[in-house]
């Protein structure tokens, strides 16, 4: 109803289906293990690799092109009103187990010469999964892949996989405030194929404009169907847009504005609101998210995210409507971030209660470690 995350796989014939696995289930037991087994090789050696050629980069030219960083983040989690494995999770993405659970680890590496360069982002565990939309170990690890060209002090060109221009919050967990994300994240995109060009229009005025694969499209465009993307910034404040024809599993039409204000040295109000509407599959929301955060001292801050999200599955005029409340303190020692954070959702019979029983609310309790290198 809400997010993505609600996207439901059934089976029929299950007795069948488990008669026939029998004489097969050691087979593919064997072959799952062979596969894991040479995904992780390969990781190692590719992780091995990059570390090696940072090393090595850095001995002989402390300016090195060469750059490795990335970010490690787990987690423990529960839920006050815990009716079991289908009732504990928020209809948003990410951070939804219960007990002690992985985020993911990101590692990337960057390589620039003279005016050009390339990012190559790769992800491992359910947090990188959910993102890159790929439960194949051997190929869901790839969150960013691509090249740019600095054309000019003011224009760069950028051709590959890239993270989406919309909405406040990001897939890496130590950009964001809130360790959980979104009713609005959830349900834009997360990443783009295609190419982009930004041009820097002035110190404080910015432009991109984009043509690209359509929505979370991770491979290829198969239907002849691209999507297009703008994004306007002045001074901090960004008007985001896209556009696809919204078949075949299409976004359609959002426009998203993303900003904030500095009240005070210390406190920051964040901003997200967007409107999103898909004609061709009847199906929209639109959402309001406010991010009020104090710092108290260098190494510790306190932050609330207030968001209220609505959502249609007929185009029509019912929309299902949640308040989501999310109050996260955040606490720094050297590259470690510590980040304790209670989460109450609220909508109209959405959620289920201890006994099973329909709930207007669930409240959750979670907190994080993420340590983030350079």
């Amino acid at each position: 109803m809400f997010g993505r995350t609600l996207r439901l796989v059934t089976f029929s014939n299950t007795q069948n289906l488990k008669t026939t696995a029998c004489c097969s289930g050691l087979i593919i037991h064997i072959m799952k293990a062979i596969t894991i087994t040479k995904y992780i090789k390969k990781s190692l050696l590719l992780v091995t690799a990059l570390v090696t050629l940072t090393a090595v980069a850095q001995d002989d030219d402390t300016t090195s092109p060469l750059s490795f960083s990335g970010s490690v983040d787990a987690y423990f989690r529960t839920t006050f009103n815990d009716a079991g494995d289908a009732t504990t999770a928020t209809p948003t993405s990410f951070a939804n187990q219960t007990g002690f659970a992985l985020g993911m680890a990101n590692l990337i590496g960057s390589y620039e010469s003279g005016s050009t360069g390339v990012v190559v982002d790769l992800v491992f565990g359910p947090r990188g999964t959910e993102a890159t939309f790929n439960n194949d170990v051997l190929n869901g690890i790839i969150n960013q892949a691509y090249a740019y060209w600095n054309v000019s002090e003011s224009t760069t060109l950028t051709i590959g996989r890239f993270n989406t221009f919309l909405g406040y919050e990001v897939i890496a967990p130590q950009a964001n405030f809130n360790y959980s994300v979104s009713y609005l994240f959830s349900n834009g995109p997360f990443s783009h194929l295609g190419v982009k060009a930004d041009f820097a229009l002035s110190d404080d005025v910015s432009l991109m404009l984009g043509i690209m694969n359509p929505w979370d499209t991770n491979d290829i465009s198969g239907t002849g169907e691209y999507s297009l993307g703008a994004q306007l910034g002045v001074y901090g404040q960004f008007l985001n847009l896209y556009y696809d024809s919204g078949k075949n599993g299409g976004l359609g039409f959002e426009i998203d504005y993303t900003g904030g204000v500095d009240i005070s040295e210390d406190f920051f109000l964040g901003v997200n609101a967007a409107y999103n509407t898909n004609d061709e599959a009847d199906t929209g929301f639109y959402g309001l998210a406010l991010y009020p955060q104090l710092s108290t001292s260098d190494s510790f801050a306190i932050g609330l995210r207030g968001e209220y999200f609505a959502a249609t599955a007929d185009g029509g005029d019912n929309y299902d409507d949640v308040l989501a409340l999310t109050l996260t303190g955040s606490f720094t020692k050297d590259n470690l971030i510590i980040k304790p954070e209670i989460r109450l959702d609220s909508a109209d019979g959405a959620f289920l209660d201890s006994d099973g029983l329909a709930s207007d609310s669930l409240s959750s309790f979670a907190i994080a470690a993420i340590y983030s290198f350079d």
